[in-house]
C-alpha cells in the first residue's frame, strides 16, 4: 500500500465528521489505538497476556510432560536443570508442564468472574443511577453491604458453604467482585441521566428499560472494561488464596495457588516448587495491571489525540 493511500485512509479515519456510524466508530478504535500502542507498558501488558492465551491454547503441545503423573522414585524434587527446566515438585511430576497447564485454569477463572461479575455490576449500577429514590437506595446499600468485608474473608465464607471446588470458587469470587462495577455504572450514570441526549430519547417515547439498556448501558462499557482488566490481578490473587487454602481447585489440578501450597513444606531447601507457580502469578497480574492503565488512558474521552 502507498503512502499516499495510507495517508487517505488515516484522514478518513480521522475525520471530524464520518459520514456513518461505521465511520465514528472506527475512527474512536483508531484513535483509541493510537493511544494504546504509544504506551510501551501498556503494550508490554498486552504482549504478556497474548502469551498467557497462547500457552493456555497450546498447552498440549509446548508441556514436555504431563502434569499430572511423575516418577515418584527417580524424578522426586529435582533442581533445575535441562531435562526439567523448572524442577520437579514432591510426587516427581515436571513443574513447568505444571505451570503450563495451570495457565488454562487462570484464564478459566478470570473469565467466568469477568462475564458473571461485570454484568452484574453494570446492570445494578445502571438501574440505580437511573431510577434514583428508593430503589437506588435500597441497591446502593446492598453494594455497601458486600463492599464493607474484605473480598477474601467473604470469597472464603460462600466457599465454605458451598463446598470446595474450582467452580465453587469462581462463584464466590464473582459474586464477591460485582460491587466495584456497580459503583462505576452508577458514577456514570447519574452524570448522564439529565443529559441533552437522555431527555431527547425520553421525549421520542422510549421505555426506562430501553434507555438504561440501549443508551446508558453503552456509555458505561469502557469504564468498566478498564475496572474490569484492572481487577484480573486482584481476582488471581484471590483465585490463588482459596487454592492455596484448599479450597480451590482441588489436586491433581495443576492451579498455580494450589501447587505454591504444595511447595510451602519445601521451600527453604526446594524453592522452585512454590517459586515457579508464584512467578507466574506475578508475571500475568503484572501483564493485566499495565494493560488496564494503558486502556484507561486510551479510552478516556477526556484525553486528546496523541
Amino acid at each position: 500500500m502507498s503512502a499516499e493511500a495510507i495517508q487517505s485512509r488515516r484522514d478518513w479515519l480521522l475525520s471530524e465528521r464520518p459520514a456513518s456510524r461505521m465511520q465514528a466508530r472506527l475512527g474512536r478504535a483508531y484513535v483509541a489505538w493510537r493511544r494504546f500502542s504509544a504506551n510501551r507498558l501498556a503494550f508490554l501488558g498486552l504482549l504478556i497476556l497474548i502469551a498467557l492465551l497462547v500457552v493456555a491454547a497450546f498447552a498440549d503441545v509446548l508441556a514436555p510432560y504431563s502434569p499430572t503423573f511423575g516418577d515418584l522414585k527417580g524424578s522426586r524434587l529435582l533442581a533445575p536443570s535441562a531435562e526439567h527446566w523448572f524442577g520437579t515438585d514432591d510426587l516427581g511430576r515436571d513443574i513447568l508442564s505444571r505451570v503450563i497447564f495451570g495457565s488454562r485454569w487462570t484464564l478459566y477463572v478470570v473469565i467466568l468472574v469477568a462475564v458473571i461479575a461485570a454484568p452484574i455490576g453494570l446492570l445494578v449500577g445502571t438501574v440505580a443511577g437511573y431510577a434514583g429514590g428508593w430503589i437506588d437506595a435500597i441497591l446502593m446499600r446492598i453494594t455497601d453491604i458486600f463492599l464493607a468485608f474484605p473480598k477474601l474473608i467473604l470469597a472464603l465464607a460462600f466457599v465454605a458453604a458451598l463446598g470446595p471446588g474450582i467452580e465453587n470458587a469462581v462463584l464466590a469470587i464473582a459474586i464477591t467482585s460485582w460491587p466495584p462495577y456497580a459503583r462505576i455504572a452508577r458514577a456514570e450514570t447519574l452524570t448522564v441521566r439529565n443529559s441533552d441526549y437522555i431527555k431527547a430519547v425520553q421525549l421520542m417515547g422510549a421505555s426506562p428499560f430501553r434507555i438504561v439498556l440501549r443508551h446508558i448501558m453503552p456509555l458505561c462499557i469502557s469504564s468498566l472494561i478498564v475496572r474490569v482488566t484492572l481487577d484480573m490481578a486482584g481476582i488471581i490473587l484471590t483465585a490463588a488464596g482459596l487454592g492455596f487454602l484448599g479450597l480451590g481447585a482441588q489436586p491433581p489440578l495443576p492451579e498455580w495457588g494450589a501447587m505454591i501450597a504444595s511447595g510451602r513444606r519445601f521451600v527453604l531447601d526446594q524453592w522452585w516448587v512454590a517459586g515457579a507457580p508464584g512467578f507466574a502469578i506475578l508475571i500475568v497480574s503484572l501483564g493485566f495491571n499495565l494493560l488496564g492503565d494503558g486502556l484507561r488512558d486510551a479510552l478516556d474521552p477526556r484525553s486528546g489525540d496523541q
